[in-house]
């Protein structure tokens, strides 16, 4: 699983950035976490791609919701945030 770095200096290579919602952001970030593509291996040698997450890996790698994040104030431009 090592990904081609041979341009990741190029400009180019991240103009989806500029567009991408929230949660694919989280997921560029979470793919290239030495730690997640180990856990990742694992699942794949166990054949437990298809199955749920084992609780200790949602624990770990879980960005869930249990709605849809909102900003805190309007114009904030600081995190997201769920009210509970």
């Amino acid at each position: 699983m090592r990904p081609d770095t041979s341009r990741w200096r190029a400009q180019s290579s991240y103009d989806f950035v500029d567009r991408a919602p929230v949660d694919h952001l989280a997921w560029e970030c979470l793919r290239r976490n030495h730690d997640y593509q180990q856990d990742y291996a694992e699942l794949h040698r166990q054949g437990s791609l298809e199955q749920p997450l084992p609780d200790r890996m949602k624990d770990r790698w879980g960005l869930r919701f249990r709605g849809p994040a909102t900003p805190l104030r309007a114009r904030s431009g600081g995190a997201l945030v769920r009210e509970c």
